[in-house]
């Protein structure tokens, strides 16, 4: 098997664990709560035959380890189950499926992680690249000093600095903004900006520090040397025979 396909299926076994374990903690956590679930949606009013007759109906009357087994079988096929927070003992039923709930807001979340990896990707190749080129440059002590204050600051605080500039004290892009499927595309990038370019900023630090190092690690390897020797040329040597072997790390770090 391919290395890199082993590593991918190693990858996502091991997500697949991790999702596995933390949905029985979460509902093992759940299932330690105090109170009755069918009470709190219904009310201190319901009768015990209502209350009974809606535990019924969820299922929630059956074992434990079944109802998991059964939440686990409906997620699989797509049926998340659904969300009771708007149900009331007025009868009052604003429930909702769970997948309807997260779709639109996975697919924003989607969106915003797309226009971010379309920056960042290039922009901190090009920096990570040129950095190595004019390795110990004053260029190269510029954008690693930069990088690093980048890093060192948490991104909720980026973020409200970028607020302060960028939609307060120079109304660029809005504060807040909320996009639908009705959104045009146009529309949508220009509210997205603020939130992509402080993702950007945090991303291009870290792919920007990762790439500056594979390629400088690989410069001291033995192919490369004797492709200066046979006469390429420095941007030659890092695009043709640095760069494709630096993907590795780098790929780690934008999969990230």
């Amino acid at each position: 098997m391919h290395p890199v396909l082993q590593t991918v299926l190693g990858r996502l076994g091991l997500g697949l664990a991790t999702l596995f374990v933390v949905s029985i903690i979460i509902f093992s956590a759940i299932e330690m709560l105090p109170g009755d679930f069918g009470q709190a949606i219904l009310g201190q009013a319901a009768t015990e035959e209502t209350v009974a007759a809606f535990r019924r109906e969820l299922g929630l009357d059956e074992p434990p380890y079944v109802r998991y087994l059964q939440w686990v079988g409906g997620a699989i096929q797509g049926d998340l189950g659904t969300s009771f927070s708007g149900r009331n003992a007025s009868g009052t039923d604003r429930s909702r499926e769970v997948i309807d709930l997260i779709a639109p807001r996975l697919w924003n979340t989607l969106f915003l992680a797309s226009v971010t990896a379309i920056i960042a990707v290039p922009v901190s190749l090009f920096l990570g690249i040129t950095s190595a080129l004019y390795r110990n440059s004053v260029y190269d002590r510029t954008i690693n000093t930069t990088t690093l204050t980048t890093i060192s600051f948490p991104e909720f605080f980026v973020a409200y600095i970028l607020i302060l500039l960028l939609a307060s004290l120079y109304p660029i892009f809005p504060s807040l903004a909320n996009v639908d499927a009705s959104t045009p595309l146009s529309e949508r990038l220009y509210r997205s900006a603020l939130p992509a370019f402080t993702l950007t900023l945090v991303i291009v630090a870290h792919m920007m520090r990762m790439t500056r190092a594979a390629i400088i690690n690989l410069l001291a390897s033995p192919y490369i040397q004797m492709a200066r020797l046979s006469g390429a040329s420095q941007t030659e040597v890092i695009l043709k025979h640095a760069l494709p072997n630096a993907w590795a790390p780098i790929a780690t770090v934008i999969a990230f």
